[in-house]
Parts: structure tokens; sequence; C-alpha cells
């Protein structure tokens, strides 16, 4: 399968809108292509089928989320300011772009076991970053030294996903950007030391 065209982001961007405004299981690959302007036969030149899709949207939208913490990674030592600056990074890009909100707060859901554990090897990069962020504030003494690092990064991504699904269910109607500094400082309570 080709990935280094340009089509092949067209068509991922297409995807994506074609997914939020049908939904995964109405959103056939003759309307992804059309809203990418391509030919249905085009589609199958950079993927295998629908399900692969998916998860190329996830992989190519997630990536922006990772590289987004990395960079908070590489910039800040506090473990407060990194979580704060990551759940603020999480809701812009999702702010931004709301119908990858639909596509990741909604479709992702509605997908089979098997998509979804596919979906789940993407997301581990990310949740790596966020162990390191768990683990180096205990390491720092900023956090609590008896944290369970996996429940942890559940609790924190949990909050995280839960606001922004909330805010997606309720159509968007508020800023999300705006709850970053609330959601931080309910997580950092429960996190410190």
């Amino acid at each position: 399968m080709r990935r280094d065209k340009p089509k092949y982001k067209q068509i991922i961007d297409a995807a994506v809108i074609t997914i939020a405004h049908n939904g995964y299981h109405q959103a056939q690959v003759s309307k992804i292509a059309k809203e990418a302007g391509v030919a249905d036969g085009t589609i199958y030149l950079y993927f295998k089928n629908k399900e692969d899709i998916l998860i190329s949207v996830f992989r190519e939208k997630m990536a922006v989320f990772t590289k987004n913490l990395q960079a908070v990674l590489n910039q800040e030592t506090d473990a407060s300011m990194r979580l704060f600056k990551m759940i603020k990074n999480h809701f812009r890009v999702l702010h931004e772009d709301r119908h990858l909100a639909i596509v990741t707060q909604l479709e992702l859901r509605q997908s089979g076991k098997k998509l979804r554990l596919k979906i789940n090897e993407v997301l581990r990069e990310y949740l790596d970053l966020l162990d390191v962020i768990l683990t180096e504030g205990i390491e720092q003494k900023e956090l609590d030294s008896t944290l369970d690092i996996r429940l942890a990064r559940q609790m924190v991504f949990g909050t995280i996903d839960e606001t922004i699904t909330s805010w997606v269910m309720n159509d968007q109607k508020y800023d999300l950007i705006e709850l970053a500094p609330k959601v931080h400082k309910l997580l950092i309570r429960a996190l410190k030391a």
C-alpha cells in the first residue's frame, strides 16, 4: 500500500469528515472517495478496506497527539506543567478538528473488538509518554510515591477522554480548551505527593 503520497492524506482527511457525518458503518468507501475527490478504486491503492482506513485515520491523527506530548516532555521537567500541557494540547487538537472529535469519541467506540484492539496498539505510544510523566513525577517527588502507574494512567486518560466525550455529546457548545485548567487541577490534586 502507498503511504507517501499527498492523496493518502487527502483520503485520511476525507475519511474523518465522512465518518463524522455518516457514522463508521454508513461511511461507504464510495462516500470517502467522493469527499476526497478521487475515484473509488483509488482508495484501494492506499488502503485494504474500510477498517484499514479507520485504523490509518487513528494512527495518523494519534501521531499529532504523540508528537505534541513528546515536545512537552522535551521542554518541561515539572510533572504538573507536563500534565497541564498534555491536557491542553489534547483538548486543543480536538477542539480545532471537531470532525476528528466525533470520530475518536463516538465512532471508534462502535467498532468491533478486533478493531478496538488495533486502535489500542496505536494509542500505546501516547500512553507510554503519559507513563513517563507519572514515573518521573514520582522520582522527582512531585507526585505521590505510592501511585499505581497503571491506575493513575487510566484515571488521567479516562478523565481527559470522558471530558471530551461529554463535550462532543453536548454538540460542542462550549470551549473545551477552557476546561483544561479545571481538569488539570482536579487530576493534580489526586496525584500530588
